[in-house]
């Protein structure tokens, strides 16, 4: 189902983009855009991964560097029936973690200094089962080529409304003109966000479940989930809004209604259900 919702996605990310060079350059610009969209999937589809790890300045982990927690993601791979994972760490406060990769033989696992200073052992196997979730159910390459994607329309947004601004409607009956320029620079981020929201919020509820059954300790996560709310709301923002949706928890602040925008599911609700887990399971109050 993933590998369909990855076709999918890639697809309409292809016709957006030559929508987009239709409207600044008619068949010229729709030609090429289809050249950019074809690098555009295939580098998404085989170095996604490190464009977004390389994002955030992350770097490799090896046992001898954190014995503990290469340990933990040891056994919770075994536990998980998973390969090793490649082991990143993020040098910031902000706390957080996300799992990348094209699959589970090629997955990668970050986590941020952040996490690791404000979570016990516990917690942060609670966060590890989380992301080995993901990279069990197949949803981790759709979530990395969403982010990368959606980095690369907001970037042509940019373009687009800089072209508008500095000349972009000297040729308006060849090339759609400064209106069409400036169309392209409010629509693509829009269409960036809608990237971000394909990712479905019920996958982070999956992988909660799913996390917790590996761990064998659903409020060991859910405690986690509580803490790194409240980590992310102390530290100022310092997550790309494109690859927002990665994280265990939204780095990215806002309620009300754009609350109705959020790709991550509410803390809260993720809490009770993690709760509701515990007490099935008789690990409420262990």
């Amino acid at each position: 189902m993933n590998w369909m919702k990855t076709f999918l996605l890639m697809g309409a990310l292809t016709a957006l983009v030559v929508g987009i060079g239709y409207a600044i350059g008619r068949t010229s610009g729709m030609a090429i855009a289809f050249v950019i969209a074809g690098l555009m999937n295939f580098v998404s589809y085989w170095y996604s991964d490190k464009i977004v790890l390389g994002m955030y300045g992350a770097q490799p982990v090896s046992e001898s560097e954190a014995p503990q927690l290469y340990s933990s993601v040891e056994r919770l791979t075994r536990e998980a029936g998973l390969p090793m994972p490649k082991l990143y760490t993020i040098d910031t406060p902000l706390p957080n973690a996300f799992a990348t990769g094209r699959s589970p033989q090629h997955a990668a696992v970050a986590v941020t200094s952040g996490l690791m200073r404000i979570l016990n052992a516990d917690e942060v196997e609670g966060v590890i089962s989380h992301e080995l979730s993901h990279v069990k159910n197949r949803d981790i390459l759709i979530g990395t080529i969403a982010a990368t994607m959606a980095g690369a329309i907001m970037l042509i947004a940019r373009m687009a409304g800089f072209a508008a601004i500095f000349g972009g409607g000297r040729s308006d009956d060849e090339r759609g003109g400064g209106l069409g320029l400036l169309l392209v620079a409010i629509v693509a981020p829009i269409a960036a966000l809608l990237v971000q929201m394909a990712i479905s919020r019920s996958r982070e509820y999956q992988a909660d479940a799913s996390g917790a059954q590996i761990s064998g300790r659903p409020l060991s996560l859910a405690h986690a989930l509580l803490k790194l709310e409240r980590g992310n709301e102390a530290v100022p923002v310092e997550a790309d809004p494109a690859t927002a949706h990665m994280f265990i928890v939204s780095p990215l602040k806002g309620g009300g209604v754009f609350s109705l925008f959020s790709t991550h599911p509410p803390i809260p609700d993720r809490v009770a259900r993690l709760e509701a887990m515990a007490r099935e399971s008789g690990t409420y109050g262990a």
